[in-house]
């Protein structure tokens, strides 16, 4: 349960990432106000390089996980769970793994195989690489609809943040199903000090497993 939990975040967070990397072709048809608020949101991905806080997961059967997770654009984050759950996602600049320690395993992909390259890229641009379908701004909040079909999803996100500083606040991942998963984040800090041991992966664990 608590690995397919686990999984569960991390196709959330691998999905946000690919969306933000989905295409333009209905961008174009966004009005000058929405793309306007689009630019705005932009601006606050790019002056943000680091980030941590609070998590907590709602999943599609009312499921909750809560942890803390740490980033550091270029290429690395970091979710851990809060005990009694024993996971950590782990992103380090060229690889993602999904440790659970109680089972004593752990999965690696190639991080520019996978879409989390495009949520943690220097540079994130949503007007030019994102297949925006709409952008709704209102006094508290702004709402962001991406849709695409990747390798990790095929559904629609959507993305919330403060309307005042555009910091985000949450996305939903719904997919062909119609199921839901939200990851909202809270007590967040930006642009504050990171601690790079946060982001080492242990490759050696993977070496160990192998041979049991």
């Amino acid at each position: 349960m608590l690995l397919k939990t686990a999984s569960t975040l991390f196709k959330s967070v691998t999905t946000a990432g690919a969306f933000l990397a989905a295409g333009l072709s209905a961008a174009l048809a966004l009005t000058p106000d929405q793309q306007k608020t689009l630019s705005e949101v932009n601006s606050y991905f790019n002056s943000v390089k680091t980030m941590h806080g609070d998590f907590i997961q709602f999943g599609p059967t009312g499921e909750q996980t809560e942890g803390k997770f740490y980033l550091a654009r270029p290429g690395k984050v970091r979710f851990y769970y809060n005990p009694p759950a024993k996971l950590d996602i782990i992103a380090d600049g060229k690889s993602v793994s999904v440790k659970d320690r109680k089972l004593a395993t752990q999965d690696i992909w190639p991080l520019n195989q996978t879409p989390l390259r495009f949520l943690l890229a220097e540079n994130i641009d949503l007007q030019k690489d994102a297949e925006v379908t709409n952008v709704v701004a209102e006094p508290d909040l702004i709402t962001i609809v991406v849709s695409d079909e990747t390798t990790f999803n095929s559904g629609t996100l959507t993305l919330i943040f403060d309307a005042k500083d555009y910091a985000l606040k949450q996305w939903t991942v719904t997919d062909a199903q119609g199921y839901d998963t939200s990851v909202a984040i809270y007590n967040v800090t930006s642009n504050g000090p990171t601690n790079p041991k946060l982001f080492q992966i242990d490759y050696l664990a993977n070496t160990r497993q192998n041979r049991n």
